[in-house]
């Protein structure tokens, strides 16, 4: 595959607004180095995260590349570093970053790679890896959901949420999903949520205790004032699950419900695990959940596409969170 030396990129010059995200046409194009395959990108995932990286509040690793934002593409492999032993250039894959997604092409670690699952197109697969990763390390390893037991699902129309409510389902659990609007709460239960609450006309703890006598698993976006009404739905073995705090991480909080019930209280991030960990996580997810989307189990749901010149359009969207389901960008 023939390889130009410069490429489109999407820059992040300073923290801000939506007005800091810059299309450039005369960035390099990067080389794999070793263990490392070289991506030509056909779609790149917008995430909360890049909004929060965007404005400067996202706490970075150490050494992370702040430039380019972008933590998940699909596409195909233009080039391989010394030591890759799975891929080969024109495979079809899609992959979990630690940044720099939003350009033409894109450098990743080949154990962050996976084959875009059959019978998804290949663009739909660039908002697959960080939503589907996210998911698996926590509502399955750190939740430990297991068939049988009942997920209370924050925020059901976002990334995280559709795949969450597919993949609870999937796997033999009750589910309870909440969401802003009755067009989104109709998505939810179309998804296969048991029941969809709406948060703005419904109390998700009323509604929730109504429904049952408690829940085993809370996966939540949220935090804030949340925190205090989720830890009363738990059952005894209950676990909170957090990937996001968007309404703040301090609460006050009964810990006596958590030492008499027997609580767990976890989440964790994706994008300060290492490399090895990362493979593991995307090795489970193409050994236990890439089979389930041949008999449409799962199916991505795009909300919207974008050209990479509108960036600023998508992050605004993003921010509205009128979306249901993932923002592409299309180089």
């Amino acid at each position: 595959m023939s390889l130009p030396s410069r490429m489109r990129a999407v820059l992040i010059d300073r923290p801000g607004g939506v007005e800091v995200l810059r299309c450039v046409d005369d960035w390099p194009v990067p080389a794999p180095g070793q263990d490392e395959v070289l991506i030509k990108v056909a779609a790149a995932g917008v995430n909360r995260a890049d909004i929060m990286q965007r404005e400067g509040v996202y706490p970075m690793p150490p050494g992370t590349p702040t430039d380019i934002p972008g933590l998940e593409v699909s596409g195909v492999v233009a080039a391989v570093g010394a030591g890759v032993g799975r891929w080969r250039i024109g495979d079809r894959v899609c992959a979990l970053l630690i940044g720099r997604g939003y350009a033409e092409y894109a450098v990743v670690p080949e154990l962050q790679c996976l084959p875009v699952p059959d019978g998804v197109s290949l663009v739909d697969a660039g908002g697959l890896p960080e939503t589907y990763c996210t998911v698996w390390a926590n509502l399955f390893e750190r939740g430990r959901l297991a068939a049988g037991e009942t997920v209370l699902i924050q925020g059901g129309t976002s990334g995280i949420g559709v795949a969450a409510i597919q993949l609870a389902k999937a796997f033999g659990a009750r589910v309870l999903a909440t969401a802003g609007s009755e067009e989104k709460c109709e998505a939810c239960r179309r998804l296969g949520a048991d029941r969809a609450i709406n948060y703005r006309t419904e109390d998700f703890h009323a509604i929730t205790r109504s429904f049952c006598d408690g829940v085993d698993v809370i996966l939540d976006i949220v935090g804030g004032d949340y925190i205090a009404r989720e830890v009363d739905l738990l059952k005894r073995e209950g676990r909170l699950v957090f990937v996001a705090l968007a309404a703040g991480g301090p609460a006050e909080i009964d810990f006596y419900k958590v030492l008499i019930g027997h609580l767990t209280i976890t989440g964790s991030t994706l994008r300060s695990r290492s490399v090895v960990e990362k493979g593991r996580i995307c090795a489970e997810l193409e050994r236990a959940v890439w089979p389930l989307f041949v008999p449409k189990r799962l199916s991505p749901m795009v909300c919207r596409t974008f050209p990479l010149e509108a960036a600023a359009d998508a992050h605004r969207l993003m921010a509205s969170s009128r979306h249901i389901g993932k923002i592409l960008l299309l180089p």
